[in-house]
């Protein structure tokens, strides 16, 4: 089956899978994604993802969501740049997610990283999607 927007649906069936309080969730792989979920490891939203499957058709990440005190740790996820609208953020901007207590995750001339780490490298990019 082919996504116009595999972010989005990466984002809707983590929210889904917090919502029933599920520990794990299965997408399908992409390289996008891969990077995507890099970050939000790094960042403390969930606790880890494996690819899972036998071929490249049918490969999924398994998703293992984090819960602090039976509640999810990702409190929203929102898209920004979607297929018909794209935002970009410059280095210099000193927009914060939610004075400082989110993410914004970009992709940059140096690969997908959060808003953070790409002002101290200096880099700007297109902002895909937030999250606190």
């Amino acid at each position: 089956m082919a996504f116009t927007d595999p972010i989005g649906d990466m984002i809707t069936r983590i929210r889904n899978a917090q919502q029933r309080k599920k520990e794990t969730v299965l997408v399908p792989v992409s390289k996008l994604k891969k990077g995507v979920l890099d970050v939000l490891v790094q960042e403390g939203y969930i606790v880890s993802y494996s690819e899972i499957g036998d071929t490249v058709s049918r490969a999924m990440f398994k998703i293992h969501l984090k819960y602090y005190r039976s509640r999810p740790v990702i409190r929203e996820i929102k898209r920004v740049s979607k297929p018909s609208v794209h935002f970009y953020q410059k280095f210099s901007d000193k927009h914060r997610v939610v004075a400082g207590l989110g993410n914004a995750i970009l992709t940059t001339s140096r690969g997908i990283m959060s808003d953070v780490k790409a002002r101290a490298l200096g880099v700007g990019g297109k902002i895909l999607l937030t999250v606190w």
